[in-house]
């Protein structure tokens, strides 16, 4: 959500979005989907963003997951900011057909030229993938097996490393679940003996539209798998019409 000034707001809920543009009290953003514009200046006070435990020391190192390219346009250099010294990790074997993978695989290793990421690459699982959501393919729990499956892959990498912290682009995005996100990453940091560093990265969603269309990054249409696919035809099919 924007101001007037074009100023980025706290995240508000989709149905709290609509009522607003039902109202005329908001406007869709060109270009910015699920960003509404207000038609006044809000003033805040400076912001201040909070974190848990000890502060961060310059050039400590920290691996991101990478969901796709778009998302961790504001991410990366979000956290450089804060004084990460940061490496991506490509593992999504949830994304399906396998061209889609190879896609967004694409989009996100140009974004890492581009920033000059160190960005590696886990295996393509698609069967670990089906075997970990096999019995819960059904919203939310098919998300959180989702969620730990690639987050664990994220720790074991991170602890093979050396490096003490890790976390996903996945917290930038308004679709995702980002309570189940920390909950899930908390407990994974625990068992491997790392840091699971939590920001909501939300705020940064307007940006990740515009740099992503600024660096000519691929802009995926659906979550990922083939349920998640499956459920966009599902939305965009006419009303009436026989399935």
């Amino acid at each position: 959500m924007l101001d007037a000034g074009g100023a980025e707001l706290a995240p508000c809920e989709a149905a709290r979005a609509r009522q607003l543009l039902a109202a005329g009290r908001a406007t869709p953003v060109e270009g910015e989907e699920m960003t509404i514009r207000l038609p006044y200046a809000v003033l805040r006070p400076a912001a201040r963003v909070r974190h848990e435990g000890a502060q961060i020391a310059p050039g400590t190192p920290l691996l991101l997951h990478i969901c796709c390219g778009p998302c961790a346009t504001y991410p990366v250099p979000r956290l450089r900011e804060l004084g990460f010294d940061v490496a991506g990790w490509w593992y999504n074997p949830n994304i399906q057909p396998a061209e889609e993978h190879t896609r967004r695989e694409e989009a996100a290793r140009a974004l890492a030229g581009r920033l000059g990421l160190p960005l590696a690459a886990g295996a393509y699982e698609m069967e670990r993938y089906e075997a970990a959501v096999r019995g819960d393919e059904a919203r939310p729990e098919r998300c959180r097996r989702c969620y730990r499956l690639r987050l664990e892959a994220t720790a074991a990498e991170a602890e093979r490393r050396g490096i003490g912290a890790f976390t996903t682009t996945l917290l930038i995005s308004p679709y995702q679940d980002q309570a189940a996100l920390r909950e899930i990453g908390d407990e994974v940091a625990a068992a491997h003996g790392l840091h699971f560093f939590f920001e909501n990265l939300r705020r940064g969603w307007a940006q990740r539209g515009r740099l992503a269309r600024e660096y000519g990054l691929y802009m995926q249409q659906y979550c990922g798998c083939r349920f998640s696919l499956a459920e966009r035809i599902e939305r965009r099919q006419p009303a009436g019409k026989e399935r």
